[in-house]
C-alpha cells in the first residue's frame, strides 16, 4: 500500500489558488450572461468571493483533513459530497452580505444569486478536488520507498 505524504502549506496554497483561478475564468462570464448584472460586477463579486474562498478553503480543509485521520474516514463518493457541501455552506455564510452590498441587493436576492453559483461550485468542488487527488496520489503526493 502506498501512502500518502502529508501537504504542505504552500501545496494548499497552491491547490486552493488553481482552484479558485479556473473557476472564475469559468464561472465570471457565465454569471453575468444568466443574471443580467455587468461582467465587471460579476467579475469583482466572483474575485472576491474567490479570495474568501481562498482563504476559507485552506482552513477548512486542514480541519477535514484532521477529520478524516481522527476517525479513519475514506474519501468516497459521500465523504466528498459531504465535504463539498460543508464547504459552500460556509462559503455562502461569508459571501452573502457582501454580494448584497455589491450590487445594491436585498439579503434574499443575494441569497438566490449565490445559490445560482453554488449550483456551479458544488459539481465543480467535486471534480477539481477528485483530479487533484488522483494527479497527487500518482505524481507528488506518495512517500518515498524506506
Amino acid at each position: 500500500m502506498q501512502l500518502e505524504k502529508d501537504k504542505s502549506v504552500l501545496e494548499r496554497f497552491l491547490h486552493a489558488f488553481c482552484f479558485e483561478v479556473l473557476a472564475i475564468g469559468i464561472s465570471a462570464p457565465l454569471a453575468a450572461w444568466l443574471s443580467g448584472e455587468s461582467m465587471v460586477d460579476m467579475g469583482v463579486v466572483t474575485v472576491v468571493i474567490a479570495v474568501m474562498a481562498l482563504l476559507w478553503n485552506m482552513v477548512y480543509n486542514i480541519f477535514f483533513d484532521r477529520l478524516l485521520k481522527k476517525f479513519g474516514w475514506v474519501k468516497n463518493t459521500f465523504m466528498r459530497c459531504m465535504h463539498a457541501a460543508g464547504f459552500e455552506f460556509g462559503l455562502l455564510v461569508m459571501a452573502i452580505p457582501f454580494i448584497a452590498w455589491w450590487l445594491d441587493m436585498g439579503l434574499v436576492e443575494a441569497l438566490i444569486l449565490d445559490v445560482g453559483l453554488v449550483m456551479f461550485y458544488l459539481p465543480y468542488t467535486y471534480v477539481y478536488n477528485l483530479i487533484y487527488d488522483r494527479l497527487r496520489a500518482r505524481y507528488w503526493g506518495r512517500l518515498a520507498a524506506a
